[in-house]
């Protein structure tokens, strides 16, 4: 955040918050972006929420045109049914050179049933705003550090082993480099996603792939 306040904290600036209801705690987006315009977007109303609707939808309720410097979430993405719509409904909204800034989880308790639907990892989140939408990663990675063991009520291969690995948040940001128009998930193939990576071998595979 303080990335993108001093980004963004500037008149003339327009930023967009999607998910910006006081949910658990008072927000200081005002106070923060106090020389920007800023918008608070959030699927019910209620303090802070300039703007009432559906994330999947995002564009439809915005002037043609109106574009932001700077479009955030906090938070949000595991709530969403769809986060790959969502995803290219901020391209649609990012002016061209515009950050996008996505914090979720990617291990956390099941929250705000039924909906929540996805857990994402910083490789995810990369998928999700991908070169192909014009979006290129400045930096994804994972955060707050969670010590993990299975239960004595697991299955009995798995009682009391420790889990490595698990971070509370996943975050991304990332700017826009190209004005993709009409762009279609059904048309991405994965190697426009992932690009020059590969899945991993096994070890065993690789050690006999070897010999």
């Amino acid at each position: 955040m303080a990335y993108l306040v001093d980004s963004g904290n500037r008149p003339g600036m327009r930023v967009l918050e999607v998910g910006s209801r006081e949910v658990t705690g008072k927000s200081n987006a005002r106070q923060n972006f106090s020389q920007a315009t800023y918008i608070g977007f959030d699927y019910y109303p209620g303090p802070n929420v300039d703007v009432v609707g559906d994330a999947h939808k995002l564009s439809a309720y915005f002037s043609p045109g109106e574009k932001f410097d700077i479009i955030y979430t906090s938070a949000c993405f595991e709530h969403f049914a769809m986060p790959w719509r969502v995803a290219a409904e901020i391209s649609k909204l990012l002016k061209l050179g515009g950050l996008v800034f996505v914090e979720t989880h990617f291990s956390y308790a099941s929250h705000e049933r039924p909906w929540h639907f996805f857990q994402f990892s910083d490789m995810a989140l990369r998928v999700l705003f991908p070169r192909a939408m014009g979006i290129e990663c400045i930096e994804a990675g994972m955060s707050n550090p969670i010590v993990g063991r299975f239960s004595a009520l697991a299955d009995d291969y798995l009682k009391n082993k420790a889990i490595p690995g698990l971070y509370c948040h996943s975050e991304f940001l990332g700017r826009k480099v190209e004005e993709v128009v009409g762009f279609d998930w059904t048309q991405v193939t994965p190697d426009d996603v992932i690009g020059s990576t590969s899945y991993p071998l096994a070890a065993a595979s690789a050690a006999a792939g070897s010999t």
